[in-house]
Formats: structure tokens, C-alpha cells, sequence
């Protein structure tokens, strides 16, 4: 009983952290236009027959709201899949500048070095601010605008509007909420932005922009060469040099789909979430603390303990709350909470074990860096 409590201690400061945070969150404004200044738009795309033509076209119509001058550039990492096809088509257009990707060098992940690729193509055009898109997102017509508006009048170096995030399947409806609720419960958004602490820093590289000489002030993407989460190293690198970036909410900028079905989604987390704690102990260390203030309060309500059924109530509400800020689904998903943790816990496992078994691979290749 002494643990339920301290487990629902804990999920009520989570619920008091969350409604703090959604007072202090970033949201662009749709109808903001920044100052003309010059943008780079960085797409880049490995097997992504399916989604580039959609993202490209909705940057585009966003790059047409852009009042100075703007270019969309794409890197081919190698695809496989008839992605070059699909850019070939778009090379006609004079808006956009198709590459294709060096091959990856030593110490070099794969998409950090895509990205950082199109970072020295955005370098010889002279533009001020690069935005590095996924394949996955749609950008809404005024999401380039809206978002470097919030970054130049906030006075930021960096900054990641957290799109909407589509959720259609059983699993992905249970796992992908903890994306954004993961960050606006746990960790101090207003604290986040002014600390050069790397344990407080959030960021999604499915949508971020930078100003250019932050960016290279803080060594690009060679300076987290060898990361899986390269947008959180990035934003870290970024704090070392001085800058301040922080994540925000960007339903009304973007969407993305990130996974379709449960296969799709457990590679996806399997590789990355390996290294998203740190180490191995790291990762035991977070997913004992998620266990002890979602899972054990609802397993303990379940059998009439009162402080159960108020670390229960309160783990479901910082998730409403989450979610009705940022576009997903409320209600009935967030009854299930203790079983995405429980999920989440999971996959985290799974993903430390299939590293430490050398069998983590995405998109045809290793992820991570041989020793």
C-alpha cells in the first residue's frame, strides 16, 4: 500500500507538471507571417514511394506562402523502392532541388548524414533558416510561416512543432498518445527552454526548424553524427553552443503517420528506444518509475484501494488533458493508460535486447555506429 501511494504521489505531481505545461506550451500562430528572410525546405527520403509525392506537394503549397525567397531540396538516400522515380517527377518543378546522397561515410549514421548533406546544399543557396521535414509529415499551407514566425518572435534558435499524430490501429491508438503526453508530463517546458541541461531537452525532427548559424555554430548534424535520436542530440549540441530551442504543439501546422499497424510500429520503436534513456539501466530505471505511477495505482484500484483509484484518475486525465490539446483522441483511449505504459515498457525491452543481440536494423541498414 506504502508504493501505491507513492505511485499515485507521483502521478498527481504528473498531472500538476502536465497543466503547468499547457499553460506555458509554444503553439504557432496560424495566421503569424515572419520578416522575408531566406528558408531552406530539407526533405530527406530513404524508400518513401508512398509518402514523398504527399509531403512534397503540401510543401510546396506551404513554400508559396513564403514571403521571401524559399526552395525545397531533397536528398535521395539510397532508395530502392521507385522513390526516384517519384523525384524525378518532382525535379521538374523549379521549386525544388533533387540530390542524391553520397554514400555514409564512417562514424556516420544514415540520417544524420542526410541530413547534414542537405544542410551544406542550403549553405550554398545562402538561406537563414532550414527546416528539415520527414516524408511522413503534411505540412498545412501556412505550417512553414507559423512555425518560423514562433521561432523568430520567441527569440529561439530551434524549435519543433510536435505534429498532430495519426493514429488509426489498435496499437498505434495505444502506443503513439505517449509521444506527446511522455513530455508534457515529465518534463518542465518554461525550465526546458532556458537550461543547457541535456537531461532537459525535448525535440521531433519529423518537424524542426533552426536558424542556419545556430545551426552551424553547433556543428550541424556532424556534431551528433553517430546518434539515433538525432533531433534531441541536435537540440542538446545546439544548448552547448548557446542557443535555446525548445518543443512545442503543432496540430494546426502539421499531421504525420508514422507507422502503419503493429509490425511497422514495434521496428520503429525498437530502434530508437534503446537509447532514449541513457543506458540499459537508464531505461529499467524510467520504465520501474512509469510502471510505479500508472500501472500499480490502476492495478491497485482495481481491487478498492482509494489512493489506486486517484494515481489511476490522474494518469487518465494528464492524458485527456494532452490530448485534447494536441489534436488526438481523448476518450475512451485514455482509460486504457496503465496498458500503454505497460506496452511502452514493453517495447523498450524489446528494443534493448534486440540491440544487445545486434539485431537492430532500419530501412535496410545497421542503427548504430560499428565500434
Amino acid at each position: 500500500m506504502s508504493l501505491v501511494r507513492v505511485g499515485a504521489g507521483l502521478g498527481l505531481a504528473s498531472l500538476v507538471l502536465t497543466l503547468d505545461n499547457l499553460r506555458r506550451l509554444r503553439r504557432p500562430d496560424p495566421a503569424a507571417v515572419p520578416a522575408p528572410e531566406a528558408l531552406a525546405v530539407l526533405l530527406p527520403v530513404r524508400d518513401e514511394v508512398d509518402d514523398v509525392g504527399l509531403c512534397a506537394a503540401t510543401l510546396l503549397a506551404a513554400v508559396d506562402r513564403w514571403p521571401g525567397p524559399a526552395r525545397v531540396i531533397v536528398l535521395d538516400d539510397g532508395s530502392t523502392d521507385g522513390t526516384a522515380e517519384v523525384l524525378a517527377a518532382l525535379a521538374r518543378d523549379p521549386r525544388v532541388d533533387v540530390r542524391r546522397g553520397e554514400p555514409t561515410p564512417a562514424g556516420w549514421l544514415g540520417k544524420p548524414w542526410a541530413c547534414q548533406q542537405l544542410a551544406d546544399a542550403a549553405a550554398e543557396s545562402g538561406a537563414s533558416v532550414l527546416a528539415f521535414v520527414d516524408a511522413d509529415v503534411r505540412v498545412q499551407p501556412h505550417g512553414l510561416t507559423a512555425t518560423v514566425a514562433m521561432l523568430r518572435d520567441a527569440g529561439l534558435d530551434l524549435f519543433c512543432p510536435y505534429p498532430r499524430q495519426h493514429a488509426t490501429g489498435l496499437g498505434e491508438r495505444l502506443v503513439q498518445p505517449l509521444l506527446q503526453w511522455s513530455w508534457m508530463s515529465t518534463l518542465p517546458l518554461g525550465l526546458a527552454e532556458r537550461s543547457p541541461r541535456p537531461s532537459l531537452t525535448a525535440a521531433n525532427g519529423q518537424l524542426l526548424a533552426v536558424d542556419a548559424a545556430a545551426y552551424h555554430r553547433a556543428g550541424g548534424h556532424a556534431a551528433v553524427r553517430g546518434e539515433v535520436l538525432e533531433d534531441i542530440a541536435l537540440l542538446r549540441a545546439l544548448k552547448r553552443s548557446g542557443g535555446r530551442g525548445v518543443v512545442g504543439e503543432g496540430s494546426d501546422v502539421a499531421t504525420c503517420r508514422m507507422y502503419d499497424g503493429w509490425p511497422e510500429l514495434r521496428a520503429g520503436y525498437g530502434k530508437s528506444l534503446w537509447s532514449a534513456f541513457g543506458s540499459p539501466a537508464g531505461a529499467a530505471a524510467t520504465m520501474t518509475l512509469l510502471l510505479l505511477t500508472h500501472v500499480l495505482p490502476a492495478a491497485a484500484a482495481v481491487r478498492g484501494s482509494r489512493a489506486g483509484m486517484v494515481g489511476y484518475a490522474a494518469g487518465v486525465a494528464s492524458r485527456v488533458l494532452v490530448a485534447r490539446a494536441t489534436g488526438g483522441r481523448a476518450l475512451p483511449d485514455a482509460l486504457a493508460h496503465p496498458v500503454s505504459v505497460v506496452l511502452l515498457a514493453g517495447l523498450t525491452g524489446d528494443s534493448v535486447l534486440a540491440r544487445r543481440r545486434g539485431r537492430l536494423r532500419w530501412k535496410g541498414r545497421p542503427v548504430e555506429v560499428a565500434a
